[in-house]
């Protein structure tokens, strides 16, 4: 047996102190559980807008591309790709929100600086090749925010299941624990009351 079901007025007073604090317990995994949900929304729109962005741009840059594959030829415009440096500047730290590590990706802007010739592409390329340079910028901010989405909302999971033990189990538990050593005890005190006064009675009548 559970030394603390014992009806006795310290453990009924730390039933009550263990009452409070899974209410209150319950009240903050409430609040972040909220907090958390209102991120993921801002974020679940954000992608939306950033996703539609991406289609109109990788759009634009596959037409561009097959205008230069035709003005230039296939191999021609593959040689020049080939000559683009490597993207080092993405950089990628953290930030906090209610406890979740979220990824904080920073990507540094460069001019564009041209690996070909003037005289020997055509406008189609340079179109091209700044169009995809916004759809790098654009995959970038979009990979930042779904792995942010993804992330909040298994916190947010763990949150409501964290909640719902505390609401369906320990709350409900403390709650009986409490209302049964306060019964236990008034129905003591009940017993001690009616025995004092048989001993009154008693000694009156001897």
């Amino acid at each position: 047996m559970d030394p603390n079901t014992f009806p006795t007025k310290g453990n009924l007073i730390l039933a009550k102190s263990s009452l409070t604090l899974a209410r209150q317990g319950y009240e903050l995994m409430d609040k972040k559980r909220n907090i958390l949900i209102k991120e993921l929304m801002g974020l679940i729109e954000e992608a939306k807008g950033i996703q539609s962005e991406i289609d109109t741009t990788f759009t634009a840059a596959y037409k561009a591309l097959q205008k230069a594959n035709i003005e230039l030829g296939i191999n021609y415009v593959q040689d020049i790709a080939a000559a683009v440096p490597v993207d080092d500047t993405v950089r990628i730290k953290t930030r906090s929100i209610m406890g979740t590590e979220i990824p904080l990706v920073q990507h540094e802007e460069r001019p564009l600086n041209l690996t070909y010739a003037y005289y020997s592409t055509k406008e189609s390329l340079d179109e091209a090749r700044y169009h995809f340079e916004k759809v790098k910028e654009l995959t970038v901010k979009l990979s930042m925010v779904e792995n942010s989405a993804y992330r909040l909302a298994n916190s947010i999971k763990r949150t409501q299941k964290r909640a719902n033990a505390l609401k369906n189990i320990t709350i409900p538990r403390y709650e009986a624990l409490t209302r049964n050593i306060t019964n236990a005890l008034e129905e003591k005190d009940r017993e001690e009351f009616t025995r004092l006064k048989v001993i009154k009675r008693n000694k009156t009548s001897a």
